[in-house]
């Protein structure tokens, strides 16, 4: 390929963390120098045939020790998700335990993210949204423990809103707790990971997809042009179109 100045993975400061629930892909990113974390959801095990959560974090565990990993409760009830959380955060030191800023009832999670921070749980706090959801969080936090605070720019951009005005605010409300870090969660291309770097975000997460497309960066424009023309060439060669 073709480049002009491109701005290669390696000299990105932000931490790329791969998201998925599929074991093969899951192995695969953790293999990979520049993938430095790894996340999941109760989504995306559930699309991937996940049936035995427990046993599945297990086996994955037990193949990537070296490094951090997140895994969510999947309870609506207070009690219940603080259950689930301490289980989970038992299964190893590179652990994350994710939990939603809120139940399905509306109902913040602060009380509950306190709690557990307390007890030096490492938290992964996601689904959110707003920056007051973000201002809580951090108040909620244990500054002497490690964590992350996920902030879905991707959904955030979904609703026709820039995401990126938010991410700046939220990394200012967050400046009072060094040890936890913004995650600028469900990219929607591979351009939010140079727009999260750009503006000091410490962490993305990205889904294989999108990690597939990271040979493209700094690729000539018009040789990608080219092969674009290529491209619809060939396909309609191959359909044996007739005018």
């Amino acid at each position: 390929m073709k480049t002009k100045n491109p701005k290669q993975v390696n000299k990105l400061k932000i931490k790329i963390f791969a998201d998925g629930a599929e074991k093969t892909g899951m192995l695969e990113m953790a293999g990979k120098p520049f993938i430095q974390g790894l996340t999941t959801n109760p989504t995306l095990m559930r699309k991937a045939g996940i049936s035995d959560y427990k046993s599945f974090a297990h086996e994955i565990l037990g193949l990537i020790r070296d490094k951090p990993i997140s895994f969510e409760v999947f309870s609506d009830e207070f009690s219940e998700m603080e259950r689930q959380a301490m289980e989970i955060a038992s299964w190893g030191d590179n652990v994350y335990v994710k939990l939603p800023i809120t139940n399905t009832r509306r109902e913040p999670l602060h009380p509950l993210i306190r709690k557990l921070a307390a007890r030096k749980v490492k938290l992964n706090v996601t689904a959110l949204m707003t920056l007051e959801q973000v201002k809580g969080t951090v108040d909620a936090l244990d500054p002497a423990v490690h964590s992350y605070i996920s902030v879905f720019a991707g959904r955030i951009a979904d609703t026709g809103r820039d995401p990126i005005p938010l991410m700046a605010d939220s990394l200012k409300a967050m400046k009072g707790n060094p040890k936890a870090e913004l995650i600028w969660a469900s990219p929607r291309e591979l351009l939010n990971i140079f727009q999260a770097d750009e503006i000091g975000c410490h962490i993305i997460t990205v889904t294989n997809d999108i990690l597939k497309k990271l040979d493209m960066v700094g690729y000539d424009l018009g040789e990608y042009s080219l092969d674009t023309v290529k491209m619809f060439y060939r396909d309609g060669q191959a359909a044996g179109f007739r005018l």
